[in-house]
């Protein structure tokens, strides 16, 4: 695939120790992120070390390469506890670094600071990215942090990925994958929140019209309560816990995935796949928003747009979303739907990965400091 060139030179910027931290608040999608853009520095040459409050997911996230190549640390070391300052610190999620590591960012002005945000593809990511914010007060009093924004557009970030084709990587085989290329049924993967939907899933697969692969978690939990109701033969599995490349592969084999969060809702887009998300909810209603600039980027045909909005009211009844599925699933619109995230992995394909531009970006900021020094 061809790429727009980063800059007016053919230059790439030299490799870099990159200390990246991340606090862990739930469902460790936190760590999914920071896990995966780790492997994407490692991959092109930099060295990286992960320090991060809650670890326990990484046991099955990560590959044994990953534990070769990315050095996992405790949240409260210091990146001077390991050796020298690093060239950049990554403040995932403005996750408020240690005291510590602020004080010591003060005393290092070799070190670049950049604050990765969340994904949105609302109009403040493209307007924010880039932007410096000078440290007004604490330790670390007159130095930047530079704000990088994850995006769906080529005036952001961009996104982590993709990865290489995990149905064709035989070094990252899924174990699911043998199963489901047999079943005849339409093949809908799922690793969501709990909502009303997963009652519709599981009325659908008792019913013989899909086979329902649920991944380990929240909406796993949920689609055996919905199932203990009424007993449902195969095909209703449940998965064991995956590293991402398995659950990269996992994703690639569906017809139709359900998924969450940012991680996944990326890892999704990559296959081409049909797909619903389901966004992480927050109290003040701030998702919906999220939802809608989403929805207007991607574009999918109407019925498959009043499938996502009901899908993340919880007020939906099953009934209800039942009826928008089934329109969804005739022949017509799942090509149109097809056709939409192909589409969209079309657009985003000319984009340059987040790891890329990442590098990139501290590699310019190195270069106007040097100047302007």
């Amino acid at each position: 695939m061809v790429r727009p060139a980063l800059t007016p030179t053919a230059a790439s910027p030299p490799t870099y120790q990159w200390d990246i931290y991340c606090w862990v608040i739930d469902n460790f999608g936190d760590a999914g992120v920071c896990l995966r853009l780790a492997r994407d520095l490692v991959g092109l040459g930099h060295r990286v070390r992960l320090f991060i409050n809650d670890a326990d997911a990484l046991d099955w996230l990560a590959t044994d390469t990953d534990r070769a190549r990315i050095t996992v640390l405790p949240w409260s070391e210091t990146p001077w506890d390991h050796g020298h300052p690093p060239d950049v610190i990554v403040e995932a999620f403005g996750c408020d670094l240690p005291d510590t590591v602020v004080s010591a960012i003060a005393a290092a002005p070799q070190t670049t600071w950049v604050n990765l945000e969340y994904l949105s593809a609302e109009p403040y990511a493209a307007a924010c990215h880039g932007l410096a914010s000078p440290v007004m007060s604490g330790p670390a009093k007159g130095h930047v942090k530079w704000f990088f924004y994850p995006g769906f557009t080529p005036d952001t970030g961009g996104l982590l990925g993709p990865e290489p084709d995990p149905l064709q990587d035989a070094a990252h085989p899924s174990p699911p994958a043998a199963w489901v290329a047999a079943s005849p049924l339409p093949k809908v993967g799922v690793f969501s929140y709990e909502s009303p939907g997963l009652e519709t899933l599981v009325s659908a697969a008792r019913a013989g019209r899909i086979a329902l692969f649920a991944a380990s978690g929240r909406s796993a939990a949920a689609i055996q309560q919905y199932a203990a109701v009424q007993p449902v033969a195969p095909p209703l599995v449940y998965l064991e816990p995956m590293s991402q490349p398995q659950f990269d592969a996992f994703l690639a084999a569906m017809d139709i995935n359900v998924v969450r969060g940012e991680d996944s809702l990326v890892r999704a887009l990559w296959t081409g796949k049909p797909f619903v998300w389901h966004i992480y909810p927050q109290d003040d209603g701030a998702h919906y928003a999220k939802l809608k600039a989403f929805l207007d980027w991607l574009s999918p045909p109407a019925e498959v747009r009043a499938l996502m909005t009901a899908w993340n009211q919880p007020t939906t009844s099953p009934a209800q979303i039942d009826g928008l599925w089934t329109r969804c699933q005739a022949r017509t619109v799942y090509t149109e739907w097809e056709i939409c995230v192909q589409g969209a992995v079309a657009r985003l394909s000319q984009q340059w990965p987040l790891a890329q531009q990442l590098a990139h970006f501290v590699w310019s900021k190195k270069r106007l400091a040097n100047t302007n020094g």
